[in-house]
C-alpha cells in the first residue's frame, strides 16, 4: 500500500483581518442560539445577486464552514460556485460600514453596487 498524501483544501475565500475581526465582534454580540454567522447570495436587486450576511442557528451539511479567529462563518453551499476566489473584507468610514466583496467571478454589477452578475 503506498503513502497517499493529502493537502488542506483551500478556503472558499479569504478573509481579511479586518472582516475576521467584525466576525468576532458580531459574535461577541450574537443571539445565544448562534453558531456562527453565514454569507449566501440570494437573487436580488438589478443585477441578480446579492451579498447576504445573517446569524445562524444550525450547521448545514452542504454549507462550507470556514473557522475564524472569532467565530465560525458558514458559506452557503448553493453561493459557493459564485464565491470561490473571492475576498471579503470589512470597510468603515464616517458615512457607511459593511463587508466588501472582491469577487473575480462577477461579470458586472449594478449602479448602486447592491448587486452582481456572474
Amino acid at each position: 500500500m503506498t503513502d497517499v498524501k493529502t493537502r488542506k483544501r483551500p478556503a472558499p475565500l479569504i478573509l481579511t483581518p479586518d472582516a475576521e475581526a467584525r466576525i468576532a465582534r458580531l459574535m461577541a454580540g450574537a443571539p445565544a442560539d448562534a453558531i456562527g454567522v453565514k454569507l449566501s447570495t440570494p437573487r436580488r436587486g438589478c443585477s441578480g445577486l446579492a451579498y447576504s450576511v445573517d446569524y445562524v442557528t444550525s450547521a448545514n451539511p452542504m454549507d462550507e464552514r470556514i473557522d475564524t479567529p472569532g467565530g465560525a462563518l458558514f458559506v452557503d453551499g448553493a453561493s459557493i460556485l459564485y464565491l470561490i476566489g473571492s475576498q471579503m473584507d470589512w470597510a468603515e468610514d464616517d458615512f457607511a460600514a459593511g463587508f466588501v466583496f472582491t469577487n473575480p467571478n462577477a461579470k458586472g454589477s449594478c449602479g448602486c453596487g447592491e448587486s452582481f452578475t456572474v
